[in-house]
C-alpha cells in the first residue's frame, strides 16, 4: 500500500511537459518484488515506513486488542487501523445520537465485534466500501449488514475459501504478532448476509449525523463512498486513498474509475476532508481534483511510467495509479506509446 515519497508530480506530457521523453512501452524501469506481487513498485517490507506520522495528530482510544488501533478522528468518528498486514487497512465507527455505522469491518484477524461493542452501545450497522477480502473480514459478526444489489457482491458475500485469501496471510504480508486464536492456515473469508440493499444517494440518519452513499466503481464494481454534508467529510474507501490505487484487478473497470474521478472532484469545494480506508486517516480534499487531473494525465502519450510486476505504475506526489500493462486505452504495437 506505501509508495515512497516522490518529488513533485511525475512530469507528463500534457502537463507541461515540452520535451517529453521517447519512453517506449520495453524502456520503461522495471521494478519487480519478491513477496508483494502485484501492488505495483517497492511493495517488499513495507513495514519500514510505520509508524505513519500522520497518526499522531489524533488520540488514541483504549481498546482491549493489541492487533487493532483506534483513533478519535473527529468527535463520533473512530478509525479502527490495522498496520500488522500490509494492507494497513482502516475501518470507520460513525456514531450519532441514536445509532451507529461501521465503514468496513477490516481483515478478520482480530475480533471486530468486541472491538465495536466496546466503542459504543449503540446498534449497529455495517455498510462495506466495496466486498474485497480485507474490508469485509467481520461482515459475519453482525446482524445488519447493507450491500448493493450487484452479482459482485453477491458471490463475494457467499465468502472465500482459504486457497483464495492464503497469499494475504503468507509471507511478508504480516509482520505483527497475531490474535492468539489466529491461524493463517484456516484463515479464509467468511461469508455473510446482507440484510438491505443499497441505492445511489440513500441516506442514513444517525440522530444528528447524517451520511449520503455515492456509488463509485472503479477500483471494484461495487465501490461506494459516504458523504457526510453536515461535517464536510467524505469516506472514500478504496476510491482514493495516499498510496498505489488499483485499477487492475480482477473486477476494477479504468473506464468506471475515471467517470468516479471526475464525480469526485466534482465535491471537492463541498468536503474539507478525504477518509480514506488505506495507511493514513485524513487526506485534504483538494487531492480529489488531483485525483482527476491523473487519471487525464495517464493517458497523454509518452506519459512516464514503471513496469511493476508487469504492470504499469504512473507516480504521482501522494499516490500512483496501478494499470494493466498494455493499458485499456492503448492496443500493443511497437508505436503505441
Amino acid at each position: 500500500m506505501w509508495i515512497r515519497a516522490m518529488v513533485g508530480l511525475v512530469l507528463l506530457c500534457g502537463l507541461g511537459c515540452s520535451d517529453p521523453p521517447d519512453l517506449a512501452i520495453d524502456q520503461a524501469p522495471v521494478s519487480d518484488n519478491e513477496e508483494i506481487v502485484n501492488r505495483g513498485e517497492g511493495k517488499d517490507q513495507w513495514w519500514d515506513a510505520l509508524p505513519r506520522a500522520a497518526w499522531g495528530e489524533f488520540e488514541q482510544v483504549e481498546q482491549t486488542q493489541d492487533w487493532f488501533e483506534v483513533y478519535r478522528i473527529r468527535p463520533g468518528v473512530l478509525a479502527i487501523y490495522e498496520p500488522g498486514q500490509f494492507e494497513e487497512v482502516i475501518s470507520y465507527l460513525i456514531v450519532g445520537d441514536q445509532g451507529a455505522l461501521l465503514f468496513d469491518s477490516g481483515l478478520g484477524i482480530g475480533d471486530m465485534r468486541r472491538l465495536v461493542s466496546e466503542l459504543t452501545s449503540l446498534s449497529v450497522v455495517v455498510l462495506n466500501s466495496h466486498t474485497h477480502y480485507d474490508h469485509v473480514g467481520g461482515n459475519h459478526l453482525f446482524d445488519s449488514v447493507y450491500g448493493t444489489d450487484l452479482d459482485y457482491t453477491r458471490r463475494n458475500a457467499a465468502g472465500r475459501e482459504h486457497d483464495d485469501v492464503a497469499e494475504f496471510v503468507g509471507p511478508g504480508w504480516i509482520w505483527k504478532e497475531t490474535p492468539a486464536d489466529f491461524a493463517a492456515a484456516d484463515y479464509s473469508s467468511l461469508p455473510f448476509t446482507v440484510t438491505e440493499r443499497l441505492v445511489d444517494g440513500q441516506r442514513f440518519d444517525l440522530g444528528g449525523v447524517e451520511l449520503e452513499v455515492l456509488m463509485t466503481p472503479g477500483h471494484a464494481p461495487d465501490s461506494l463512498c459516504l458523504l457526510d454534508r453536515g461535517r464536510r467529510l467524505l469516506f472514500s474507501g478504496d476510491t482514493f486513498y495516499p498510496a498505489t490505487l488499483y485499477a487492475h484487478l480482477p473486477g476494477s473497470s479504468f473506464e468506471d474509475y475515471e467517470r468516479t474521478a471526475g464525480r469526485l472532484a466534482a465535491l471537492a469545494a463541498e468536503v474539507d476532508w478525504v477518509l480514506p480506508a488505506h495507511n493514513e486517516p485524513t487526506m485534504p480534499s483538494a487531492e480529489l481534483t488531483a485525483l482527476e487531473s491523473a487519471f487525464d494525465a495517464i493517458q497523454q502519450p509518452r506519459a512516464e511510467h514503471v513496469i511493476a510486476d508487469g504492470q504499469r505504475e504512473y507516480m504521482f506526489e501522494s499516490f500512483s495509479i496501478l494499470v494493466s500493462d498494455p493499458p485499456p486505452w492503448l492496443e500493443r504495437s511497437p508505436n503505441a506509446d
